[in-house]
């Protein structure tokens, strides 16, 4: 097995677990098991995010097994955005603004573009990785900013 490709391997783990204390520690607090289940979903996407941004930043780290599974846990991620929104909770640790609920479908429409820039990503190299987080990060963006505080 190649270093880069060992390094990303032990990479995605640590960066899940990471993740993981993190949101444990962002949902300190936080009552509601829905607004919980939703802050867990975009950490989790924040960490398949990580991934493929550092293969993008450092193609010779790139390992198209780890863009693969980062891809997959991003596409099945994605899709759980929007349905974990479906009942309007709020939570003052909470980022999400109120215009989710008011611009439903604006909203929903946006996290599908999530889903669909990852299902575009090309996972099988360098170049295939760089060019899907063009579209990964104008989706996340393009929600973030009508959406989240």
């Amino acid at each position: 097995m190649r270093r880069n490709s060992l390094c990303l391997t032990l990479a995605l783990p640590l960066a899940l677990i990471a993740a993981s204390a993190t949101a444990s520690l962002a949902h300190d607090g936080v009552k509601d098991p829905k607004v919980k289940e939703r802050m867990q979903i975009m950490k989790q996407i924040k960490a398949a995010t990580g991934v493929l941004g550092s293969m993008a930043k450092h193609p010779a780290s790139h390992d198209a097994d780890d863009a693969r599974a980062a891809r997959s846990d991003l596409i099945r991620l994605s899709k759980k955005v929007a349905p974990s929104f479906t009942t309007k909770a709020m939570d003052p640790k909470s980022e999400a603004r109120p215009a989710i609920w008011d611009n439903w479908d604006d909203f929903a429409a946006r996290a599908l573009a999530l889903t669909t820039a990852a299902e575009a990503l090309d996972p099988t190299s360098p170049q295939g990785v760089a060019a899907g987080m063009a579209g990964i990060g104008g989706a996340c963006g393009g929600c973030h900013k009508p959406y989240r505080e």
